[in-house]
């Protein structure tokens, strides 16, 4: 495993009915909820290590920090990137930020992920249950 920091990943993302906190529970207003804020920056931590963390490795989350600080309407087009921040002993630290189309800021935060063998994990998973 070869990571570096300063990988980025880029996503976007135009908010829709089943993205509001409406339709996941975590609210009753039309806008983005703030669980699937979390679910867009995570994966967008996953992109940007995408190819990089070697043959049977995965990583896993296992910290957030996020701060949902402004609401997006439907249809509103949100950029969400993520930059590997920092790399030591497979743990994996991301500044996370996002973005609406007039440039404001969404939310922002940390997302710590470590690098696991996805066969052992599992593994371990299955001998749990």
């Amino acid at each position: 495993m070869a990571l570096r920091s300063g990988l980025v990943a880029v996503i976007e993302h135009v908010v829709t009915e089943e993205d509001t906190a409406i339709a996941v529970g975590s609210g009753d207003v039309p806008v983005l909820a703030t669980p699937r804020l979390l679910a867009l920056v995570e994966a967008a931590t996953v992109r940007a290590v995408e190819g990089e963390l070697g043959e049977g490795h995965t990583s896993v989350g296992t910290r957030v920090q996020l701060e949902h600080r402004r609401a997006s309407g439907i249809g509103t087009r949100v950029t969400i990137r993520a930059e590997l921040v920092d790399v030591h002993d497979g743990t994996l630290r991301f500044e996370v930020l996002a973005e609406d189309e007039h440039g404001e800021l969404v939310g922002h935060g940390q997302i710590t992920r470590v690098v696991v063998e996805r066969e052992r994990f599992l593994t371990r998973l299955r001998a749990r249950a």
